[in-house]
């Protein structure tokens, strides 16, 4: 089950930023956490059946674009 922090990280995940200065401030002033706390974790809700029912477009396309960094580094 997910909690109320694994939805809102969702919900964030979700968004689009105009710059990644802009996302890492809004990471710690809306989720509480540090910018490497919030990617540890969201990787993690990308493995959880759990978050791919509740945000399945935002889970997918996450785990896409983690497969390519995967993908690239081999």
């Amino acid at each position: 089950m997910l909690t109320d922090e694994d939805r809102a990280v969702l919900d964030f995940a979700g968004r689009g930023w105009p710059s990644p200065g802009e996302k890492e401030r809004a990471v710690r002033e809306r989720l509480g956490m540090s910018p490497v706390r919030y990617y540890q974790y969201l990787n993690a809700l990308l493995d959880d059946p759990e978050a791919l029912r509740y945000a399945p477009v935002t889970v997918n396309r996450l785990r896409r674009v983690r497969q390519a960094n995967r993908d690239r580094t081999r």
